[in-house]
């Protein structure tokens, strides 16, 4: 359907990944270094694994599953499909030398180098962990021709750019069950990522089993959350990945379901209730009574137990302080303790958690609203409003990570992320004070997602945001990002992910089980509406249905994104280019007939009326952008008629139909404006 735009679209940017010498290997996160030799390193069934005496049982099961999905993508029978610990003496194809177990804590060395000679492979690293990450790297190498499967032969030398490199999942808002929680560990395994931020309680659930305290799952949880033996599984399961585990609790806002609990802890009156709507609510946790700190001490003290990891997160975002100000014992706290306002009593309360924490051995962090000038510097800041706030708490001395422009529930393209740096050039910050940078995290937030739809909503895109984390800063190539992306994108598929499945199926359901192109080819070109914009447009709940054209539409649609390319492209030629003249005028013509087609299974399945108007609208836009390039074409004079007609056919395109955007709107409106003037 869209070979000629695809085909068009390659040679647009031949020149210049040609001019880029990091595009000739397909890898995400792209290493530090690379040589290639133009050589190849055939793979057989007698293809094996040995690796040094180093007693690694990280490593062993890492070299196990890399064999095991080695032989799963090439069909290849191995006869050795166990990796053997016996030192360099033993003949085999790959041998990986590690120095030592590496602890699993920030700033552990994770580096590696990698060499492939048309015999041989060797892949050393001083920890296991830096061997695991070049294992990906090599599976990421694998290619194939006529002749079979080969690995081109090249001399790799890695290493991180930032030491926190994190993804966080919300699971309290939904609840993402075990399964959905492995998967997204090996999607971040195979990019690098080594921070997995949970978000365990909000305002609309709490998620973790506390025998300390078993209201909070009792009352707290309509039967939704994490035994302690999950959460060890999924700690251990991510260890084994490489990965650290940092829960969230989120205090003192966003406590609604804990306050359900716990009433008495409340900043007002209850009894309180688990929130199901969206948006900043008031309950609060009351920070100037003493069984606050007990309830947390001992929540905290047995949360610290269960996670193994030295960081902590509290939260502490988004505190509207309306039930402090409402109270009067509070505000009489606040005058006799000299407490100006509520952002230094949050400071107060942050003082006594942080003490609490200690106590635990425990780091804490929290999202930038816990940056004041009272409290200590022992902390991790996570920005999340805008890049100020780390500067701020960079130059102060405190240790940063962050989120800001990285908020994947947002649905902005990849491209926006990518060139999001977490030191861009420019950076008011001294060299010295750029070392309390420590990385950034990609954030999930779980309102409009569900198990089903939050991996279209996470992958690929945080594969790009990983190589920001990981790769020189140099790496910044946009189109050969893209590029490297495609290929990132169906690799994710195997080892579980299912953005890529589960649209079929969401299609298969939204059509009755009936013809599903027709739908497909609408939902290429839209994508959910941006920011936060969606709840805006139509309030939803936790219960509200997530299996609509919105939930199965991803962010970044490639289709309409090339579309646009090719319309730049197009209209950057100084002479018609027939070729991308022609390509663009089969697609629009696809466009325009595909309503037709649609509007039969439409009357079929009455959950898709709601974008039957968005299908017109890509019908009366296509025919448009067909009458623009005719006009181009035969170098008409606009008439009078298309001009009034034209603008009132893209302004209605760009309203928001089911809380969708039709995204080739600013490629059809460039057209337009190219024969007016």
């Amino acid at each position: 359907m869209i070979k000629i735009i695809l085909v068009l679209f390659s040679v647009t940017f031949a020149s210049v990944i040609a001019q880029n010498k990091n595009t000739q290997i397909n890898l995400m996160p792209y290493p530090k270094e690379i040589k290639i030799t133009g050589e190849k390193y055939r793979i057989k069934s007698t293809f094996s694994i040995n690796y040094s005496l180093t007693k690694s049982e990280r490593l062993k099961k890492m070299s196990n599953r890399f064999l095991i999905r080695l032989a799963e993508r090439t069909g290849l029978f191995l006869k050795n499909p166990y990796a053997n610990q016996s030192g360099a003496k033993l003949k085999t194809a790959l041998f990986i030398q590690t120095e030592k177990v590496g602890k699993l804590k920030l700033g552990v060395d994770e580096s590696y180098s990698l060499k492939i000679s048309k015999n041989k492979i060797t892949l050393k690293a001083k920890t296991d962990i830096g061997a695991i990450r070049g294992l990906e790297t090599l599976l990421q190498l694998l290619k194939a021709d006529e002749t079979g499967y080969y690995f081109p032969t090249l001399a790799i030398k890695d290493a991180p750019r930032f030491k926190w490199r994190g993804l966080m999942i919300d699971a309290a808002r939904h609840f993402m069950p075990v399964e959905v929680i492995k998967r997204n560990l090996d999607g971040m395994a195979m990019v690098k990522m080594n921070v997995f931020h949970w978000h365990l309680s909000d305002d609309q659930g709490f998620r973790v089993e506390s025998k300390i305290y078993p209201k909070l799952t009792e009352l707290a949880s309509d039967g939704l959350f994490y035994t302690y033996e999950q959460i060890k599984e999924i700690i251990k399961y991510a260890d084994d990945r490489g990965i650290r585990v940092i829960p969230e609790f989120d205090v003192p806002g966003h406590a609604t379901a804990i306050l359900t609990a716990f009433p008495e802890l409340a900043s007002a009156p209850g009894p309180y209730k688990i929130e199901r709507n969206w948006g900043i609510f008031d309950p609060t946790l009351n920070p100037t009574i003493d069984k606050t700190y007990k309830f947390l001490d001992k929540l905290f003290g047995e949360m610290a137990n269960l996670f193994p990891d030295e960081y902590f997160h509290i939260g502490g975002d988004e505190n509207n302080g309306k039930q402090w100000d409402a109270n009067e014992e509070i505000q009489k706290f606040m005058k006799a303790n000299n407490i100006k306002d509520n952002h230094a009593l949050q400071a107060y309360f942050n003082k006594r958690l942080l003490k609490i924490l200690t106590k635990h051995n425990k780091k804490m962090v929290g999202w930038d609203e816990i940056f004041h000038k009272d409290i200590p510097k022992n902390i991790v800041i996570q920005s999340w409003r805008g890049k100020q706030a780390l500067v701020d708490a960079a130059n102060k001395g405190y240790q940063v990570i962050l989120s800001n422009g990285y908020y994947i529930d947002l649905i902005q393209p990849t491209s926006f992320h990518y060139l999001n740096d977490p030191l861009p050039k420019g950076i008011k910050l001294s060299d010295d004070k750029k070392k309390f940078v420590l990385g950034g995290e990609a954030t999930m937030w779980a309102e409009m997602v569900s198990p089903e739809t939050i991996d279209s909503r996470i992958w690929p895109r945080t594969a790009a945001i990983a190589e920001r984390f990981w790769s020189p800063q140099n790496i910044n190539n946009v189109n050969n990002m893209y590029k490297r992306l495609d290929r990132i994108n169906y690799l994710l598929e195997t080892v579980g992910l299912t953005h890529i499945k589960n649209y079929g199926m969401m299609l298969r359901r939204l059509t009755n089980n009936n013809d599903t192109k027709p739908l497909d080819i609408l939902i290429q070109v839209i994508e959910p509406v941006k920011i936060y914009k969606r709840n805006s447009l139509r309030k939803q709940n936790q219960q509200t249905p997530l299996t609509r054209v919105v939930d199965a539409a991803t962010p970044d649609a490639k289709v309409a994104r090339e579309f646009r390319n090719l319309v730049d492209s197009y209209l950057a030629d100084k002479k018609l280019d027939m070729k991308k003249h022609n390509a663009l005028v089969e697609q629009l013509k696809i466009w325009k007939a595909n309503n037709k087609k649609l509007l039969p299974i439409i009357k079929k399945s009455p959950m898709l009326k709601e974008i039957e108007l968005m299908s017109i609208r890509l019908s009366e836009l296509s025919d448009l952008g067909l009458k623009i390039l005719n006009y181009r074409k035969n170098h008409k004079k606009i008439s009078s008629e298309l001009f009034s007609d034209g603008s009132q056919i893209i302004n209605n395109a760009k309203v928001p139909i089911a809380q969708t955007e039709l995204m080739i709107v600013p490629a059809i409106e460039k057209l337009f404006g190219s024969i007016l003037f």
